[in-house]
């Protein structure tokens, strides 16, 4: 009897622990609302899985800051208590060196949820000449050094004769942004391959392969324009002549004045996207800390709302969102139930 009145306080005393983690001393205090940080891109949809979480349950609204995927990730992976987030939104997978940084800071368990595709789209003003581009050509224009040579293109034509003798201005997401990533994944790397000498340095000499695709142009034609997608779309009104990159989702919801770029021939639609045919397709993220569910209130519940809301029919799918394959969906639905823990070696 000794011994099973032991266990349970044992026990008790495990929970306890577990709770003053992620709600008590240790954690800035207890708390009563998610806080969700990251992706700008996936910010509108999960305001909108906020707006109806609280509408069809009991707990406070969510608390939510749009600070891009890096600086969402840095924040989320700070540690567990009641003064970090909960759920980091991503635009793009999370890191092997950011996972590392979590299980450091004691972010041990990691729950993954894909929420559904979005496509990285690049647009300009209805009122400004019609082209389209490469992944080549997009390279050549915004690359820092492409092919490793320092970039001094001014104009579309000096990228290529057949484009347009307009100065190369692009509205850009910032290098906190899971947009900046999967930009340079998806489309800068594929045009830096088109050279077969600087593809083979991925074997060699991997910095300076990722140094010569990845980075970006820093003396004018590319204009940072922070976290705030909204913000490109109006620059895009005011100067018809530049381009825009940001989420497909804002491309939607401003088709009566801004226009999508073809990329090698493929437009930034939802039927392209969602079948992986345009090239700047890619999945987007929730990332959780199973620690703090079941102590902050509404978590598991609020990522249940997140991946039914991203169905066919589903309200995310009409604000923009891109629904993932049903056999992805059906595995997303589990995993809410089940919360299996994300492991490193699945990660780049």
């Amino acid at each position: 009897m000794k011994n099973k009145i032991a266990l349970i306080a044992l026990a008790s005393l495990t929970l306890a622990g577990c709770e003053n983690q992620a709600g008590g001393a240790g954690g800035g205090g207890s708390r009563d609302q998610i806080r969700i940080v990251g992706s700008s891109t996936v910010f509108p949809f999960a305001k909108a899985v906020s707006e109806n979480f609280v509408n069809s349950n009991s707990f406070k609204a969510p608390v939510l800051e749009s600070t891009g995927t890096g600086a969402g990730m840095s924040l989320f992976c700070s540690g567990v208590g009641a003064d970090t987030p909960d759920i980091e939104n991503a635009s793009r997978r999370m890191k092997a060196s950011e996972f590392e940084l979590c299980q450091t800071n004691g972010v041990t368990d990691i729950v993954e949820i894909n929420i559904g595709i979005d496509g990285i789209a690049i647009a300009q003003s209805k009122e400004g000449p019609s082209f389209t581009l490469t992944p080549e050509q997009i390279y050549k224009a915004i690359a820092a050094k492409p092919f490793g040579k320092e970039n001094t293109s001014k104009n579309w034509s000096d990228v290529d004769a057949s484009l347009p003798s307009i100065a190369i201005s692009v509205y850009g997401p910032p290098s906190t942004s899971g947009t900046r990533d999967a930009l340079t994944e998806l489309i800068m790397e594929v045009g830096c391959k088109t050279d077969a000498a600087t593809k083979a340095l991925k074997e060699s000499d991997k910095d300076a392969y990722e140094s010569i695709c990845h980075d970006i142009r820093s003396d004018g034609p590319y204009l940072d324009a922070g976290e705030n997608d909204n913000l490109i779309v109006q620059k895009l009104k005011s100067n018809p002549k530049a381009l825009g990159i940001f989420g497909y989702s804002f491309l939607e919801e401003n088709l009566d004045t801004v226009r999508g770029i073809a990329i090698s021939g493929v437009e930034p639609a939802y039927d392209a996207i969602a079948s992986g045919q345009y090239p700047g397709a890619r999945p987007l993220y929730i990332y959780v800390k199973k620690q703090h569910i079941g102590v902050i209130p509404g978590i598991q519940e609020f990522i249940t709302e997140f991946v039914k809301a991203g169905t066919r029919d589903g309200y995310l799918v009409k604000a923009g969102l891109i629904a993932s394959p049903d056999a992805t969906r059906v595995t997303m639905t589990e995993a809410t139930k089940n919360l299996p823990l994300l492991k490193k070696d699945v990660l780049k």
